[in-house]
């Protein structure tokens, strides 16, 4: 049997190939599902199976293509209902792909029709688990998600749910099985999830916070609560084009791909009222863009910063990029289902700026700039998370995460401000944002954080990020 886990970084999201005497199956595929085709053409497989583990909310998943492409079987487990043709299957139910067997474990707790997949080989040894977002290496998956589909059931009791499948379904499992699991670090459908992308049961039982032998219910509860921050809002939007169905991402690539010439793009931007996306690097973004237009850079974590600051997929877009990524950048952004891209800006900013038109700029500064200038009276603005704000910051600077600055606008001081993140990349978003909402008494600290430590501005003394949460 061979095991193989497809790790996309830009959406820390695991699917994961099984293949055995001929036969394949697919675990919670991509959108773009040419390379699960391809990988088994090339190995003389057939897909058989497509299994989820759950209805994601991070990402639309691409069983509905994958199915219409290649005929495989579309699996979900216990109390799943999409309004599409799947098998929704037993807990305990097994299936066979060649000489290997799957057998379905109902998990619920992050969602209620989460379930793990034990795969045996054909002695029917127990070799891995593939266990969706109920367990991460290092967490486990937040229970709070649900709550916006499934109204009447409380994050407490969901918690409580979990408790009892990590306990009476996974951790009865052997030690020494491979844990699979659907994200890594960087996912926000947990908290505390390591760079590591598989472990085996038995060391994340010795690890996980959220396995201690000896942990009771209510102290299970309260720390998987705690801390979780408020999730994205097009994480609903998500779920639900899981649920019902979406367009085939084929067509949304036809229909996206419209080259517009400056003229087009402009006229095309005063009738749609789209939002302008800027995906190019940051530091041209700086110094020059379209005016109003959003900078969230292609090669950052695109995707899910998309969803968190445009947070309605079905928002027109029409999109900047740098030459010859314009199908790349509309199939990220299918990825979590922004699918209403109106067109790209054909020759890019460097044509826009032949045809005579407005341009912006945003006022940067490196990290010695800002040093020689910096006082105790500065008004600094901090856009990072809280873990990393609290481990080690500016003393007086404002904490206010990019995460959520949409919601916390009210927050932004009134008079002049320098901003920063870690690197320089979300402190770019931010301003574009501001910039975008009539904000410009500000200035952008290039290099963020790891900038800012090599000068010889004093920061706070620094905490392990665990422990600041």
């Amino acid at each position: 049997m061979k095991i193989e886990q497809i790790y996309t970084g830009c959406i820390a999201q695991a699917a994961y190939y099984i293949e055995s005497d001929g036969e394949a199956a697919i675990f919670d595929p991509l959108r773009e599902v040419q390379p699960y085709i391809d990988k088994a053409a090339g190995n003389d497989a057939k897909i058989k199976y497509i299994f989820e583990t759950h209805f994601h909310a991070d990402f639309v998943s691409g069983h509905l293509d994958l199915a219409q492409k290649t005929g495989a079987k579309i699996v979900y487990g216990p109390t799943a209902s999409p309004k599409f043709e799947a098998i929704i299957a037993e807990d305990n139910q097994e299936f066979k792909v060649g000489n290997c067997t799957i057998k379905v474990i109902h998990t619920p707790g992050h969602t209620l029709e989460s379930s793990c997949y034990l795969l045996s080989d054909a002695s029917q040894t127990p070799l891995g688990l593939i266990t969706g977002d109920t367990l991460f290496i290092g967490d486990v998956g937040r229970p709070d998600l649900a709550q916006t589909i499934v109204g009447e059931l409380t994050q407490e009791k969901l918690a409580s749910i979990l408790f009892d499948s990590l306990r009476n379904k996974i951790m009865v499992l052997p030690d020494d099985i491979t844990v699979y699991p659907s994200h890594g670090a960087g996912s926000a459908c947990g908290k505390n999830m390591s760079k590591e992308t598989t472990d085996t049961l038995g060391n994340q039982k010795k690890t996980n916070y959220a396995l201690r032998a000896d942990m009771t219910r209510e102290e299970f509860v309260t720390e998987v609560l705690d801390g979780l921050a408020i999730p994205p809002a097009y994480f609903p939007q998500n779920v639900m084009m899981n649920i019902e169905g979406y367009e085939s991402l084929d067509s949304v690539i036809i229909k996206s791909m419209k080259a517009l010439s400056p003229e087009a793009f402009r006229n095309t931007a005063s009738v749609t009222d789209p939002v302008i996306l800027d995906v190019r690097n940051e530091s041209e973004f700086v110094k020059s863009h379209i005016p109003g237009s959003i900078f969230i850079g292609i090669d950052g974590n695109f995707a899910p910063w998309v969803g968190a600051m445009i947070m309605d997929v079905n928002q027109p877009l029409l999109i900047i990029t740098p030459a010859g990524r314009e199908q790349e950048t509309i199939t990220r952004l299918s990825r979590v289902g922004f699918d209403k891209v109106a067109g790209y800006l054909e020759g890019g900013i460097e044509a826009w700026n032949q045809a005579g038109f407005e341009t912006d700029h945003i006022e940067s500064i490196t990290p010695e700039t800002f040093a020689a200038h910096f006082t105790d009276q500065s008004l600094v603005v901090d856009a990072r998370k809280p873990g990393e704000f609290n481990a080690e910051h500016i003393p007086g600077a404002l904490s206010i995460p990019l995460d959520f600055i949409n919601n916390h606008l009210n927050e932004i001081p009134e008079s002049s401000f320098f901003l920063h993140c870690a690197g320089g990349y979300r402190s770019v978003i931010m301003a574009s944002i501001l910039k975008s909402r009539g904000i410009h008494h500000f200035i952008n600290v290039e290099n963020g954080i790891s900038g800012i430590r090599k000068t010889d501005i004093k920061l706070s003394n620094f905490v392990c990020p665990s422990e600041s949460q």
